[in-house]
């Protein structure tokens, strides 16, 4: 359904460095960067290798997440990604919302952890064993 989403955030260098490392272990990588230190408009697109963007990082000085009820959930292969996707969260200025466990009210295959962006941005990585 959805062609890709974009996030505003108030530091592109900082986000950029906190996105690269949470979505490096679910597979995802920087498919397109556009930062000119100093510069307005600046934005990064991540998505699968060699692919187009499903997320992209724009800079926005007054930038504020949405409220609550949002959050953007991101597909993970296997539980050890989802683990290694709160690690690298937690130690690139991320909060923890959700330690990586099971979510059996959304499912009895859920597995899932939760964090806050250092801009406040609400994420998830989920996977669902079959």
């Amino acid at each position: 359904m959805l062609h890709h989403a974009s996030l505003g955030v108030r530091d592109i260098v900082r986000a950029s460095a906190f996105y690269d490392a949470v979505l490096l272990p679910l597979g995802y990588v920087r498919v397109w960067s556009d930062l000119r230190p100093g510069e307005a408009g600046q934005a990064v697109g991540y998505g699968l290798p060699g692919g187009g963007d499903r997320l992209a990082l724009k800079q926005a000085d007054e930038a504020h997440p949405p409220g609550p009820g949002f959050h953007l959930a991101f597909a993970a292969p296997d539980r050890k990604a989802v683990k290694a996707f709160h690690a690298a969260a937690l130690a690139t200025g991320g909060t923890d919302n959700g330690a990586p466990g099971l979510r059996p009210d959304y499912g009895p295959r859920y597995y899932a952890a939760f964090v806050i962006d250092p801009d406040g941005h609400r994420i998830e990585a989920v996977f669902k064993s079959s």
